[in-house]
């Protein structure tokens, strides 16, 4: 996908707004006073979190995974990654046959070289690498996956070992010296470390407790495409073992673990998806297509309506506001996913969206448009909200109402007993999951819980607050937010804009 326009917007967008990002803050969540504690916790995201980014990343170290991770497939593995003086790294890849990673089933082995390269000019606040594999080794930890792993390779792949695998047993997928590759055939790829951040924050304003988090690259949505793709995202970080939050049992469990002892992590109950209250994010998001947001989400369980705000901006840190989209509409019962293990499938549909332009740039890439087909044309002003649904969306944004997604969803709790929801990552290529055949196999970054009630304290409920932002179309008074689902949409409306 051709990113570099995208580049350009960013750039251009967030141009207009170094000077008035305190402004536009304050326009958009409003004054401190009237806050609910979901405004709380995502104006704390735009005040920085006490997050500090080192440009250019030292990565030195040891770095393990904080949970069971979910990769698109689905893949349910753990990461234990470490980074030397000289360059080198080697990785263990933890892969287990049920989502809270308490069977494991086979591990890969990575030897190879890191070489740090400019800052990237595709996703602000990141660093590009490239890398250079040495060596992959395999084991396996169950007869059957021996059985499967050499039968599939044995047949593929001429380079493989022949004969029967055994558990337990080291065999070399692939080494620089040996001129045959099997690793391939398990669509493996460290392309995850051509895009690095590490981020440092002092959890509870504690200078004694540091935490450091790795971002690597983000995997792609369709695994046949994984070889080919440079990551534009990033996905759920690693932590260093030596500065860690010291309630991550996970942590410690993986850090002591290698090749032939995997980390098998403390069984857990999957969680029933209960779908009511309101969730916010938990750090300042980056999606592809240089998308920096934060999401605020309300359910009413009552009705099964929701509402989706999503706050977006031009830089890494979320401080530079470009544009909000406030979504609406009605969710389905939940059923247990048959695709991915402690899933559960929603249908999502939207039928009301409106739209506040944050800046200057965008409100005035938006009046470009022609045509009363996405609000009145040539009316946009900045930080004032238009009522899309009355024109059925916006058709120059690619955008038409009534929407319908295919959701995946699945709760958790952290070790602080914070009710934790994750949704469905969004497809690699930009579109949308309109078909049940494109619903998520993996997800997104996780929010967290910050109400158990649906009831708004804020604007949005109409309730003594001062009005912060100005609404055209006979638009009610509720702030700007963004529906995932047209989020992506608005931007590749932008872009091609941009190209034309």
């Amino acid at each position: 996908m051709e990113l570099t326009p995208a580049v350009f917007l960013v750039a251009f967008l967030g141009s207009s707004l170094l000077h008035s990002s305190h402004q536009s803050l304050k326009k958009t969540f409003g004054p401190s006073s009237k806050d609910s504690l979901c405004n709380h916790m995502l104006k704390h995201l735009h005040n920085g979190a006490r997050i500090t980014v080192q440009m250019p990343p030292n990565v030195e170290g040891h770095w393990v995974s904080t949970s069971c991770e979910v990769r698109p497939g689905p893949e349910f593995l753990t990461r234990s990654y470490r980074f030397y003086p000289n360059n080198t790294f080697q990785a263990h890849q933890f892969y287990y046959e049920d989502n809270h990673c308490t069977k494991p089933t086979y591990t890969l082995v990575i030897h190879g070289r890191l070489r740090l390269r400019q800052a990237s000019w595709i996703v602000r606040g990141g660093t590009e690498a490239e890398y250079q594999l040495h060596q992959v080794q395999t084991v396996s930890h169950t007869a059957a996956k021996a059985k499967e792993l050499s039968q599939r390779l044995g047949r593929s792949c001429r380079g493989a070992t022949r004969g029967p695998w055994e558990p337990g047993m080291i065999y070399e997928l692939w080494n620089e010296e040996g001129g045959f590759d099997c690793s391939k055939e398990l669509n493996f790829t460290m392309h995850e470390l051509q895009l690095l951040r590490v981020e440092k924050q002092y959890l509870h304003h504690n200078l004694d407790h540091l935490v450091e988090e790795l971002f690597l690259g983000d995997i792609h949505t369709e695994p046949s495409q994984r070889l080919y793709y440079k990551p534009s995202s990033y996905q759920i970080p690693l932590q260093n073992a030596k500065n860690h939050d010291h309630s991550c049992i996970v942590c410690r469990i993986i850090y002591r673990s290698d090749q032939f002892h995997p980390p098998i992590l403390p069984p857990r109950a999957d969680l029933t998806v209960g779908l009511y209250g309101q969730w916010v994010s938990q750090r300042c998001e980056v999606r592809p297509e240089v998308l920096f947001l934060t999401r605020h989400f309300v359910f009413h369980d009552s009705n099964h309506t929701w509402e989706g705000h999503y706050y977006h901006y031009s830089d890494p840190t979320c401080k530079h506001p470009t544009f909000t989209i406030y979504a609406q509409g009605r969710y389905s019962r939940g059923l247990p996913s048959t695709r991915v293990m402690g899933g559960t499938d929603f249908v999502f549909k939207v039928n009301h969206m409106r739209v506040t332009p944050m800046d200057v740039a965008t409100t005035s890439l938006l009046n470009v448009f022609n045509g009363d087909e996405c609000g009145v044309q040539g009316s946009w002003q900045v930080g004032v909200e238009q009522d899309v649904t009355v024109t059925n969306g916006c058709v120059a944004l690619g955008i038409r109402l009534p929407h319908t997604e295919y959701e995946l969803f699945r709760m958790e709790q952290d070790a602080h007993g914070h009710y934790l929801l994750y949704n469905g990552q969004r497809p690699s290529d930009g579109t949308s999951p309109d078909r049940p055949e494109k619903r998520a196999s993996s997800y997104q970054m996780p929010l967290v819980q910050c109400s158990s009630s649906s009831q708004r304290s804020d604007r949005s409920r109409g309730e003594d607050a001062e009005p912060t932002l100005r609404h055209h179309n006979g638009a009610s008074g509720r702030r700007g937010g963004c529906g995932e689902c047209v989020a992506a949409l608005l931007i590749t409306a932008l872009l091609r804009l941009c190209q034309s």
